[in-house]
């Protein structure tokens, strides 16, 4: 059971639930252009609701299943994006949870163009760190592109220490790129 927890800026971190795909393909479409240079190349039926819902659905089950801690950032009020009167406005995955001796998650999030700057991403990544705690993982790993020093900050300052280079790791924005990464150890 994952309690949501506030952050500053009236945002709330809270699993993903079955419902959120309106409001995820709204934020995904928002954000299209700044999360491109980032992110692996989408098709453009990834940016629909119903792709989106199919993902918050898969991802839903695959909390229940232990193998991933799926979340999201909400900002309440009535904007249109969604009928429940919630707007994302971001993203946290830990991702290939590993139990048994390795007790391991990776690490990813996004966060809205119009939010970026504030904090939101540190403290966002510090509450799924508290989820992964409470998961009983021992370490979250997390790999940023090399030229992202904001994502790197991000991790700095939630006690992630570099662990090395990895040349061409992910096939991002059509292209096979480095990757710095990280680790944290929760038991620290």
């Amino acid at each position: 059971m994952i309690t949501p927890i506030e952050l500053d800026g009236g945002i709330e971190l809270r699993a993903i639930a079955a419902g959120d795909g309106a409001a995820l393909a709204a934020a995904y479409a928002r954000n299209r252009a700044h999360l491109a240079p980032w992110e692996p190349e989408r098709t453009p039926e990834f940016f629909s609701a119903s792709v989106q819902e199919r993902e918050a659905v898969a991802s839903v089950r695959r909390l229940a299943e232990g193998t991933a801690i799926p979340l999201v950032l909400v900002e309440r009020g009535d904007d249109g994006d969604d009928p429940g009167g919630e707007r994302i406005v971001g993203r946290v995955n830990l991702s290939d949870v590993v139990r048994g001796v390795f007790l391991n998650a990776h690490l990813g999030y996004w966060i809205d163009a119009e939010r970026q700057g504030r904090g939101l991403a540190t403290a966002a990544v510090g509450g799924a760190l508290h989820f992964a705690r409470r998961a009983g993982l021992h370490r979250v790993q997390a790999g940023t592109l090399v030229h992202n020093a904001a994502s790197q900050t991000v991790l700095q300052r939630n006690g992630f220490t570099r662990i090395g280079l990895a040349p061409r790791y992910l096939r991002i924005a059509g292209e096979w790129q480095d990757h710095v990464l990280f680790q944290r150890l929760l038991d620290d």
